[in-house]
């Protein structure tokens, strides 16, 4: 009886001792393994995770390198081109499947006919407009518009495809960015949302509708359409700490930031931002053919031409945009096809906050909320709560916190991607991480495996986060566009995502937490040498 009672006791004392060992013991010894605190080693040669025996390797595309998205001839301290060497990675090379028909947004000949037809509407009422412009004593610069079946964002619109708004190889994007930068403007006008709240405005309303922020619709000579957001904030300037985040200013900044930050990080869903300054009388009120946008202009005390929305809580000259005296620094995001051509819906967010000053959503009280969006469609399947995922860490990184809708093209479905639009409300407190954007990561705790270690990567020294982001925002004509300050934060915010995997991970196991998408492959990852060949 004694003997069965000590074999007992050490049978009981070495499965503890297992456990202990295999719970608490091994990932502290990884984690002190890696130096760095980074959530697995990603080396040269090893981008491979624990107990998956490696990831799929991704299969590279017969090119090695992604077009600069501007002509830059600036070389870093190091002899290379860190955003470069990123794009020339297998991890920024990973093959999609060949598109047919049903997996592009548009096809060719169809998005022509659209297109001409509005072009020939577009004349029309020109002649029109300036008939009657002659009668009522009015000036009007009048400009030819050139339709181009080759122009750059009509490739841009044909590029859209089921899984991310432009390729990686696109050479449309960087061509187009060059266009909004300087192309001759032939037309303002207000934006759709803000012609559909003509002016009356509930003053009573906490939350604004879209369209009472100060922005506009502007036609290009070959008939491109962008929007224009002003600049309302300093670029060394944060949030005032007693601004609700439904309140915040719009910046345009942090429009352009935000579309080479997704790109770097290989999502695609940030339509194409550059960053331009415009002639506020030329380009806006002597192109306008809105007499109401021509109403809100004015000359300022100190000669400056300004403007102002005019929606009823905004028209007034303290809320105005001046030029200094004329020209103003803006974004221009290129326009999506017309919903007529290419329909989207707008889905509400299920971490959408309380857009109130006291209320609170419930998964900002209930930790399992996540369980139950598991259950719901279209969540319960696909990629849609992936997508959300990556989405939450994409607003995290940029400080977003207003992220109460997304959209998707309704002819891709439900395994479509989400659009991310509208993040002029980030990069506004460097000093502040708001971890609550990472709800949807850290309650689901779900991530994609290509996601992730796209984020170790921009970990390491050669890829940095900060570096590639300044690099890449170097060739933006409002250069620079963020401060050192928001810089470091990507990189202190990115190692508090990994660290969030990290906590899942340890908590539910990599199978559960790490989902695989890659294709695979027999293709060998490329080594830091290798890349160094190509260059």
């Amino acid at each position: 009886m004694m003997r069965r009672d000590r074999l007992f006791l050490a049978a009981t004392l070495t499965a503890i001792f297992s456990a202990d060992l295999y719970f608490i013991l091994l990932p502290k010894l990884r984690s002190m393994g890696q130096g760095s605190g980074h959530f697995c080693s990603c080396g040269p040669n090893n981008l491979t995770l624990p107990r998956h025996g490696g990831l799929a390797t991704p299969q590279l595309s017969n090119w090695t390198s992604l077009p600069p998205l501007y002509d830059t001839t600036s070389e870093p301290i190091d002899g290379g081109s860190k955003l470069g060497r990123l794009f020339a990675h297998p991890l920024y090379n990973i093959q999609i499947p060949a598109l047919g028909p049903e997996e592009r947004l548009l096809h060719a000949e169809q998005l022509m006919e659209y297109y001409r037809r509005k072009v020939s509407r577009w004349e029309r009422h020109m002649k029109l407009y300036s008939e009657a412009a002659a009668v009522s004593n009015i000036t009007v610069t009048e400009h030819k518009v050139t339709f181009d079946p080759d122009a750059s964002w009509l490739k841009f619109h044909l590029g859209i495809s089921r899984y991310a708004l432009y390729s990686r190889d696109d050479l449309a994007v960087p061509q187009l960015l060059k266009e909004m930068q300087s192309m001759t403007v032939i037309g303002a006008d207000y934006t759709q949302d803000e012609k559909a709240l003509k002016g009356a405005c509930d003053c009573t309303q906490v939350v604004k509708p879209s369209g009472h922020h100060l922005k506009l619709a502007l036609k290009m000579q070959n008939f491109a359409k962008a929007m224009f957001k002003p600049m309302r904030q300093q670029r060394d300037e944060e949030t005032p700490e007693d601004f609700f985040y439904f309140v915040d200013f719009q910046r345009h900044n942090a429009e352009i930031a935000a579309f080479h930050l997704d790109r770097i990080l290989d999502f695609r869903r940030v339509p194409p931002v550059a960053g331009r300054l415009v002639n506020v009388t030329g380009e806006i009120l002597q192109v306008t053919h809105n007499e109401d946008l021509r109403a809100v202009f004015f000359t300022s005390p100190a000669n400056n031409t300004c403007f102002f929305a005019k929606c009823l809580y905004v028209c007034k000259t303290e809320y105005a945009v001046c030029g200094n005296p004329n020209l103003l620094e803006g974004s221009l995001s290129a326009y999506l096809p017309g919903l007529s051509i290419a329909p989207r819906i707008s889905i509400p967010n299920p971490w959408i906050r309380s857009y109130t000053f006291t209320g609170r959503e419930e998964w900002e009280v209930n930790p399992f909320f996540c369980d139950t969006i598991k259950q719901l469609y279209p969540y319960n399947s696909g990629n849609r709560l992936l997508n959300i995922i990556d989405m939450s860490i994409f607003d995290f990184l940029i400080g977003n916190m207003d992220r109460h809708h997304y959209e998707i093209f309704t002819k891709f479905g439900d395994e479509g991607f989400l659009l991310h639009l509208d993040n002029a409300r980030g990069f506004g407190k460097h000093s502040q991480d708001e971890m609550s954007i990472l709800a949807p990561l850290s309650q689901c705790c779900m991530i994609k495996r290509s996601t992730l270690l796209r984020l170790q990567l921009l970990t390491r020294p050669e890829y940095r986060l900060s570096d590639v982001m300044k690099e890449s925002l170097e060739g933006d004509p409002l250069q620079p566009i963020l401060t050192e300050p928001h810089l470091l934060a990507l990189d202190r915010r990115l190692q508090k995502v990994l660290r969030v995997v990290q906590r899942c991970v340890r908590r539910l196991g990599e199978d559960e937490v790490i989902t695989k998408d890659f294709i695979k492959s027999t293709v060998k990852p490329q080594t830091a040498t290798d890349m160094g060949k190509v260059r």
